[in-house]
């Protein structure tokens, strides 16, 4: 109730930066949504539409002392995933690797334990059974090595044989993809992201691993003591802790033990069918409390399915050019065969670990509105970022942000932000906003 209060009395016009005027009620919103929590954190909205970035605006705090700028890089989660499988089709498009060549046959270590028929494609659509972190390392600070997490994905065992299920794989994800773009390449992750990413594109924060001379510029969770709802949050200096960041089913950034007295949340995984085992063991590593992915450690450690950061501009300049299905500016970066196989629909069903069913492409999900229709695509962040593309409006979309909040579906703020994106957009492309 308090939130509603907050929204319907906050400002309207608390941003900077550029908007078209077809988007003016997207700015309001996105205004509305961030104003009472301002001192909490700072926020970014970029949209591009038919080419063109029409969208453009921020607001807050980047730490405690800085105000967020037009570019400032946060960590976000999940969000990085799509960057990542982005990188892995322009690979496949320029003829390095194939999407159903088994891993083994670039990265031969990786057949070990039942996994020697397990392909690219089964690893960007969630279906290698390789989900499991909590018991394949001993603690959370062990993903910060990622050699060492290479040679775990080796030594793996799959929970399911591949393409007969599909479960999330909110950690492994990267080690995965990431690995088998390495061994396919002979490359490194830092300099494949840099060669047929950041420069094509000509991105301005993306990272993979955070540079020693750039972590002054990334947006840091600000210490604010609250009521219970919120707990101690990690700062620059390492004084406070995130619990569990992307491993915790709770809306407070929490630690869930699956000892504990059952939530409601927990009860109606139960009665859906969720089998929480599967999401401990796909969310949440050992000695995680140990671990902040905020910390200077964490962000320097290449997790690309956590701890990637980002601008918004970059990651709404990436979809733009999804959005126009694999062009920019002249530039083929993933030709027309590849973008339809990696905009196909791979696993319709509810996997093993998300609580509804996200309808995975190849590294990217459904897009999750309040009711608005789209066949696009994107990827969420634990912490409520995220980004997308919808190629039937040439449409792109990126939400960032430092807030110490979480939740496994994303924030309601992302959710109503792509809402209202979508219904501007109709509006010119349709003559009517709508709600469906």
């Amino acid at each position: 109730m308090q939130a509603v209060k907050e929204y319907l009395f906050a400002q309207k016009h608390n941003y900077q930066g550029t908007v078209d005027r077809a988007f003016q009620d997207l700015a309001e919103q996105f205004s509305r949504m961030q104003d009472a929590r301002t001192d909490l954190g700072g926020a970014a909205l970029v949209v591009y539409f038919q080419g063109q970035k029409v969208v453009d605006i921020w607001t807050g705090k980047k730490s405690a002392e800085e105000a967020w700028q037009s570019n400032t890089p946060s960590v976000c989660y999940s969000t990085g995933k799509g960057v990542l499988a982005t990188l892995a089709h322009i690979l496949v498009s320029q003829g390095f690797l194939d999407y159903d060549t088994p891993v083994a046959k670039y990265w031969p270590e990786f057949a070990q334990n039942g996994k020697s028929q397990i392909t690219l494609r089964h690893m960007l659509s969630h279906q290698s059974g390789l989900y499991d972190i909590r018991n394949n390392i001993d603690t959370a600070s062990e993903m910060a090595d990622w050699s060492h997490m290479l040679h775990i994905l080796e030594q793996a065992t799959p929970r399911f044989e591949a393409a007969t299920d599909a479960a999330y794989q909110p950690l492994t994800f990267g080690w995965q993809v990431g690995g088998v773009l390495e061994k396919a390449t002979g490359r490194s992750l830092v300099e494949l992201m840099q060669q047929h990413l950041v420069e094509p594109l000509q991105l301005d924060h993306v990272y993979f691993g955070v540079p020693q001379d750039k972590l002054c510029e990334v947006a840091r969770l600000i210490p604010k003591k609250k009521k219970a709802e919120i707990v101690d949050v990690t700062t620059q200096q390492n004084s406070q802790k995130i619990a569990n960041s992307e491993n915790s089913i709770s809306n407070n950034v929490k630690k869930k033990k699956l000892t504990h007295k059952p939530s409601m949340l927990d009860k109606l995984l139960e009665l859906s069918g969720q089998n929480l085992q599967d999401f401990q063991d796909g969310m949440i590593p050992k000695g995680m409390r140990q671990f902040s992915f905020f910390s200077d450690e964490g962000l320097q450690a290449i997790i690309p399915a956590a701890t990637g950061v980002f601008s918004a501009n970059s990651l709404a300049k990436i979809y733009a050019m999804l959005a126009n299905q694999g062009q920019w500016q002249g530039q083929t970066l993933i030709k027309s065969d590849t973008f339809n196989e990696l905009s196909t629909v791979q696993f319709t069903k509810r996997d093993r670990v998300m609580p509804l069913p996200m309808h995975w492409r190849l590294g990217y999900h459904r897009i999750l509105t309040l009711g608005k229709s789209s066949k696009g695509f994107g990827h969420m962040g634990f912490n409520g970022s995220g980004a997308w593309c919808d190629p039937q409006r040439d449409l792109s979309f990126a939400y960032t942000h430092n807030f110490p909040t979480g939740s496994i579906t994303g924030d309601y703020r992302l959710w109503g932000l792509t809402q209202e994106t979508l219904r501007c957009a109709d509006k010119v492309l349709k003559g009517r906003k709508g709600w469906l």
